[in-house]
């Protein structure tokens, strides 16, 4: 298992969750556990994904997500799991 955190920043709009879980399905990613949350029209969300069987490189696919981001007017980041853990490390 191959575990990427996924989060997702922006003003709330119809169809961020969908357009998400959409291109992860596409590439074969798992998701494992997702959080999403709304205060006032700002949207959040955190998934936690598994990337072993998906089809692309985890470079191209945070790229891609990254671009999907901006077309659809949030931005999302990807990060390895073992890099999100020391960067939160206190």
């Amino acid at each position: 298992m191959e575990k990427t955190i996924i989060t997702v920043v922006g003003k709330d709009t119809v169809g961020i969750i969908a357009r998400v879980c959409t291109y992860l399905a596409e590439n074969g990613v798992n998701i494992l556990d997702i959080s999403q949350t709304i205060v006032q029209e700002y949207f959040n969300m955190m998934m936690i994904v598994d990337i072993g069987a998906a089809k692309k490189p985890f470079g191209q696919m945070s790229d891609e997500l990254a671009a999907l981001g901006q077309e659809i007017g949030v931005a999302i980041k990807c990060q390895k799991e073992e890099i999100f853990d020391m960067m939160h490390r206190i």
